[in-house]
Formats: C-alpha cells, structure tokens, sequence
C-alpha cells in the first residue's frame, strides 16, 4: 500500500489546556478540511486531536480495503487519548467526522459536547446498498467522487478524485447502528447545516436534532455547500463553535 501522505492532509495535533477537543473529518476527505477550525482551537488554548483517518490523505487504492471498523476504532482511541490528559472533552466532526463524532458520544458517556457541521447519520435507502453491491460484484471498485462541494469560487478539499465503494458500503452500515443508537447521544450539540448540501440530505439533521437525548440548537449556513469548513460561512462555523465550545467546555 501507498501510505505516502498527500502534501497538507497531515494529522494536526496540539498540546493545551485541561480541556480537549477532537476534531473529524469527512468520507475520503483528510484533515485539511479542518485544519483551521483545529488551529483557531489551539489558539483557544484547547488542547486539540485532527487525526487523519486511516485510507485517507494517502491515495483511493489505500482507502479501499479500510472499514468502518478502522475509521471508528482511530475516533475512539483518540478520544480516549484526549480524555486521559483532559478534564473535558468535545468532539467536532465534519460530514462521515459528524457521524464519528455520534458514535463516539454514544459510546462514550463522558463527552462534553458535540458540534456536527452537515454531519451524515442517516444511512440511505436499501436501493443505493443494492446498488452498489452489484457494482462490486461486477468488478467496479469506484465510482465519481463526491469530495469538493464547495460554493466558494476556487474552493478545494484536496479530497479524492474518486469514491470507493467498498469503503462507501462499510460507512453506510456503521452509520446505520449509529443512527439505531442516537438516543444515547446526551451531550449538548451544536448542529450547523447548508441550506444547500450536495453531499449529505437536510434530513440526517432533521433525524438528529429528533432522535439525540441532549440539547441540540440548529444553526442554518445560507451561503456554503457541503464541506462549510472550507466555503463562504467558514469565519461563522468557527466563531459559532468556539462559542460554543467556551459554554461546554
């Protein structure tokens, strides 16, 4: 396997206060995605974990054979990394990271607050798994990609050029038992959703802000498509979540 990183898809990692936050990025993205919104909470004085999930950051064909197991396994481990130096801990997490970011909250009582930015945590219709387990049964290991939905001119995620579908099937399936289990979820939650997302339906918010235990206030970006972190509202996604964070934490 190719485990070359990609020039800017680093993990980024900070040593701060007693107060930790861990960041997630999305489904073939890397931590790019969320470097500054990971900075802007190092110069907060929060201690910070971004990882950069296994199969990401690299290339497709390193991505094909990781799972939802993998990618769940480094969002709880680095976790519980921060957890173990910190009093409190928050998770942010961006798209497939918003959906990490539950299954960390339901697996791990103590989280003290959540910030999901268009987070997926719906799985889709049983026609798209179909779908896409007779591509892989017809030898076709990718399709197009999805990364990049960004409204902003000249806007880059520096994700994949290309989806693979084996990885895809695997997400679908872990996200279905976190979407089974999102009463469990009790930890205050700031949800930031696009009016107009490409990538991930309104309705995982909608489902989100009904089905979680804890308080959830919704805030609605109008001018930024899927990946929020990198578009026209970035300033707002950060200062909303510092704010945030700062009443959690």
């Amino acid at each position: 396997m190719t485990l070359e990183v990609m020039p800017g898809c680093e993990p980024f990692s900070h040593r701060g206060g007693p107060s930790g936050v861990l960041a997630l990025h999305g489904f073939t993205g890397n931590p790019a995605s969320l470097l500054s919104l990971a900075k802007r909470c190092a110069e907060a004085g929060y201690s910070v974990e971004l990882p950069r999930l296994p199969g990401h950051g690299t290339s497709v064909e390193d991505m094909i054979s990781t799972t939802w197991a993998d990618w769940s396994k480094t969002a709880e481990e680095s976790y519980d990394e921060l957890a173990a130096r910190c009093e409190h801990v928050a998770v942010v997490g961006l798209s497939m990271g918003g959906g990490l970011g539950a299954h960390v909250a339901e697996v791990r009582s103590s989280v003290a607050g959540c910030v999901f930015i268009n987070p997926l945590v719906k799985p889709p219709g049983l026609e798209m798994i179909e779908g896409i387990t007779q591509l892989l049964e017809g030898g076709v290991e990718t399709v197009e990609a999805i990364g990049s939905d960004i409204k902003k001119e000249g806007g880059v995620e520096g994700s994949y050029k290309a989806t693979p579908l084996a990885p895809a099937k695997s997400l679908f399936e872990g996200i279905r038992t976190v979407h089974e289990n999102l009463s469990l979820v009790s930890a205050p939650i700031l949800l930031i959703s696009s009016r107009e997302d490409h990538v991930v339906t309104s309705d995982n918010g909608d489902d989100l802000s009904a089905m979680v235990s804890g308080p959830v206030e919704r805030v609605w970006l109008e001018n930024s498509y899927h990946v929020a972190t990198m578009d026209n509202d970035q300033e707002l996604v950060e200062s909303l979540t510092l704010d945030f964070l700062a009443r959690v934490l």
